[in-house]
């Protein structure tokens, strides 16, 4: 967790993860998927050939929402993926 970093306005976390290789990136890529479609939490994605850029926003869509403990717990799941 300790390379999350959390930001305001709005309220998320953010992370970069960085890859040997395309396949390493997206066999990470496909992992995520498959923990998102399980937990039903669905992150903003941008990547590149061998970089994920990943950020957690609460799950209420008010704008002064703020993180709570599940968003932390599915940023710790994420971690577990690489």
């Amino acid at each position: 967790m300790d390379k999350w970093e959390q930001r305001k306005r709005p309220f998320r976390l953010e992370r970069r993860f960085e890859f040997e290789d395309y396949e390493s990136t997206r066999d990470f890529l496909d992992r995520l998927g498959e923990l998102s479609e399980r937990t039903k939490r669905f992150p903003d994605i941008s990547f590149g050939r061998n970089y994920v850029n990943l950020t957690l926003r609460p799950l209420s869509e008010d704008d002064e929402a703020l993180l709570e403990e599940g968003d932390f717990q599915f940023a710790s799941q994420i971690d577990e993926l690489v």
